[in-house]
């Protein structure tokens, strides 16, 4: 492996938007339920809807954080909602589930969906058996990333060396905390929605695609 990379032991992966492409538009499916979920909540129209879905996205980190604090919603009852959609644009993603077999040491998910939606996806791309666990909301009591409290749960749950672990993410500005308490930060830029942020300073390594990237790690002789 090449140097840089040498001391990771752990390697932490987001889900959506980063094990399978944001061209896959499986997020967008969730994207409009979420809208519709808050159009009947709050009786308004969907554009309205949307603007107050974006708002506390960007201001709680997800739109259920929002929801929570101002509007005090059932978290089950949304994330079934929002989560209750096909999977048909996902396929089996054999180089992918390969170059992750490849990596030494503990493999995990972490995630702001929930652990049922997340082994659904997982298994629709040929990665049910690629992890050691999937890091949920739930697990994190409901706080979501950015906040670092995601974070630090997420290395007391599992014993994670920050120093010596790697995180992978769509969401740049989900990957400053991690940077923060030392994880080597992985931001893979497929197109999917920022935030207005343009700092990316705590990113390590900028990449496109993932799987043709964790190939690349690999020495050549």
């Amino acid at each position: 492996m090449i140097a840089r990379l040498a001391h990771i032991d752990t390697w932490i992966f987001d889900l959506d938007n980063t094990l399978y492409p944001a061209r896959a538009n499986l997020f967008a499916r969730i994207d409009a339920r979420m809208t519709a979920y808050i159009a009947d909540l709050l009786g308004v129209d969907a554009q309205e809807a949307h603007r107050v879905q974006k708002a506390y996205f960007i201001g709680h980190g997800t739109t259920l954080a929002g929801l929570m604090a101002e509007h005090d919603v059932d978290p089950q009852a949304f994330l079934a909602y929002v989560h209750d959609i096909e999977m048909d644009v996902l396929e089996e993603d054999a180089p992918l589930a390969a170059a992750i077999a490849r990596l030494p040491g503990r493999k995990l998910v972490f995630t702001n969906g929930d652990k049922p939606y997340a082994l659904k996806v997982l298994d629709r791309l040929g990665l049910g058996g690629s992890f050691e666990a999937v890091h949920d909301i739930h697990a994190m009591d409901l706080v979501p990333k950015p906040h670092p409290a995601a974070y630090d749960g997420l290395c007391r749950a599992f014993g994670i060396d920050p120093m010596r672990a790697l995180f992978v993410e769509d969401m740049a500005r989900n990957l400053k905390p991690a940077k923060a308490i030392g994880m080597t930060t992985v931001w893979v830029d497929n197109g999917s929605e920022q935030d207005p942020d343009t700092t990316r300073d705590y990113v390590d390594f900028h990449v496109r695609d993932l799987a043709p990237w964790l190939e690349s790690i690999w020495e050549t002789v």
